[in-house]
C-alpha cells in the first residue's frame, strides 16, 4: 500500500455529477483526478440514454423544483445550473437539445453516447486525470483509500468530492458501499430506499401468462391523494412504469408504514363516469360484457382484464356500476421491487450532515453530491438535471473552501 499527498483534487464517481464537478474545478486552473470503480465513466449515464436520453424537463422552475422531494431540495443548487444551462452546456459539447411532446428534453442525437465522448474529450483537453477500476474503500483522516490494479493507495488531496451515487442499479457502479464509510464518521445517512421503483401484485396465473409486457396507456393512477396521468406496464409480479413511478414515493411509503397500500386505476380519464354509463347502458341487449367493454367503453383487451384483477371475474352487469368502476378500479399493492432494479434511489446524506456549500460537517475539505445526497425526483430529466447541478454546486463550494 502507498501513500502520497498531493496538490491536485480528487473526485471517486465518474457519473454526471462527479464529471460535472471534475470540469469546473478544471476550468478553474486546478489539477483534477476522477477515480470510478467501473473500467469506464458514466455508465449509468449510457443505460439511461438507451431509450433516449431524457436530460432534463422544460417547464417552468417553480413546477421544476417542487418535483423534489423533500420540498427544497436541491432548490439553490437547481436554481445555479437551471435547465436552460444544461441546454445551453449541451449545445457548446456540440449536442444540441429538443423539447419531446411531453415536456421532456432530449439530446438531437437521442443517444448518451455522443455527448458523454464529447465530454470526456474536453474534459482530457482540460488536463482532467482519468483512474478506472479504482473502489473506494476508506475515508482515513484527510484522505481517501482506493483499491485499485495495483492494491490499496491513499491520497491526500487538497479536497474531495465523493459522487459515488445510490445503491440502484449495482453492476453499474453505483451499489451504496459508501454507507458504512460515512457512517463511521458519524454522518447521519438517511436509509436507502427504491425510488421509481415497480410494485408487486398478485395476479391471477391467466392474467400474468396473457398480459405481462403489455402497456396501459392513457390512464389516470391515484394512490395516498396523489393522482397522475400517464402510461404503465404489467409486469409478471405487478405494474411498472412512468405514471407509478411518479407515485412511487408514496405508494412506498404507504406498503413501509402498512405493508400494502391502493393504487386506483381510471381506465378512460378522458370520460366522465356519467358519459362512461350512458355509453355502456346504449349497448344491444345480449351483448356480453367483454364487448360492451370493447365497444361502449373503449377498452384494451389489458384494461378489461385488470377490471377482473381488481373485483373478481363476476363484473357488476348495470351500466352506472361498470362505468364506476372503470373510472376506479383498485389494485392492492403488495410490495416495493428490489432496490437493485429500481431506476433510483431515495434516502442518503442528509441535509443536516453538510454545509452550504456540500462539505461534510465531520470532515471538513470532504465534499458530497448527486444522488449519495437524501433527495428524490420522478423520471422525466429531473434525475439527471439533479446530478449535473448539485455536482457543479458542490464544485463551487470546493473553490470557495479552498479560497478560504
Amino acid at each position: 500500500m502507498h501513500d502520497h499527498a498531493d496538490q491536485s483534487l480528487a473526485i471517486v464517481g465518474g457519473g454526471p455529477a462527479g464529471l460535472a464537478a471534475a470540469e469546473i474545478l478544471a476550468e478553474a486552473g486546478h489539477a483534477v483526478t476522477v477515480y470510478d470503480r467501473m473500467p469506464s465513466l458514466g455508465r449509468k449515464l449510457l443505460i439511461a440514454g438507451r431509450g433516449g436520453l431524457n436530460l432534463t424537463h422544460s417547464e417552468p422552475l417553480p413546477a421544476f423544483l417542487a418535483r423534489y422531494h423533500p420540498p427544497g431540495s436541491l432548490a439553490e443548487a437547481i436554481a445555479a445550473f437551471p435547465p436552460d444551462a444544461l441546454r445551453a452546456w449541451c449545445e457548446e459539447l456540440g449536442e444540441p437539445t429538443f423539447v419531446g411532446s411531453s415536456g421532456r428534453v432530449f439530446p438531437r442525437s437521442f443517444k448518451a453516447s455522443p455527448l458523454l465522448r464529447a465530454w470526456l474529450a474536453r474534459l482530457g483537453s482540460l488536463g482532467v486525470t482519468v483512474r478506472t477500476r479504482h473502489r473506494l474503500v476508506g475515508l482515513p483522516e484527510g484522505g481517501l483509500t482506493l483499491e485499485g490494479p495495483q492494491g490499496e493507495l491513499t491520497v491526500r488531496p487538497r479536497a474531495s468530492l465523493l459522487a459515488l451515487g445510490g445503491a440502484s442499479w449495482p453492476r453499474l457502479g453505483s451499489d451504496g458501499a459508501w454507507v458504512p464509510l460515512l457512517e463511521g464518521l458519524g454522518v447521519p445517512v438517511s436509509e436507502l430506499r427504491p425510488a421509481n421503483a415497480g410494485f408487486t401484485v398478485v395476479w391471477s396465473d391467466v392474467f400474468r401468462e396473457r398480459f405481462a409486457g403489455e402497456p396501459l396507456k392513457r390512464v389516470a393512477l391515484s394512490a395516498e391523494g396523489a393522482s397522475v396521468r400517464g402510461e404503465a406496464v404489467i409486469s409478471a409480479d405487478g405494474i411498472e412504469g412512468g405514471a407509478v413511478y411518479a407515485l412511487s414515493r408514496v405508494l412506498r411509503e404507504a406498503v413501509r408504514a402498512r405493508g400494502e397500500a391502493r393504487l386506483v386505476l381510471d381506465l378512460r380519464p378522458d370520460l366522465t363516469e356519467a358519459a362512461l354509463g350512458q355509453r355502456l347502458a346504449a349497448g344491444r341487449p345480449g351483448q356480453s360484457t367483454a364487448t360492451r367493454l370493447r365497444k361502449a367503453a373503449g377498452l384494451s383487451p389489458v384494461s378489461a382484464g385488470l377490471l377482473r384483477e381488481a373485483v373478481g371475474p363476476a363484473l357488476p352487469a348495470a351500466a352506472e356500476a361498470l362505468a364506476a368502476l372503470i373510472k376506479a378500479a383498485p389494485l392492492r399493492i403488495t410490495g416495493v421491487r428490489p432496490i437493485e432494479r429500481a431506476i433510483s434511489t431515495a434516502g442518503g446524506v442528509e441535509a443536516a450532515a453538510l454545509d452550504g456549500r456540500f462539505m461534510l460537517r465531520a470532515r471538513p475539505g470532504l465534499f458530497v453530491a448527486g444522488e449519495m445526497l437524501d433527495w428524490e425526483a420522478p423520471t422525466g430529466g429531473y434525475l439527471l438535471q439533479g446530478a449535473f447541478a448539485s455536482g457543479r454546486a458542490a464544485a463551487a463550494g470546493m473553490l470557495d473552501w479552498l479560497k478560504a
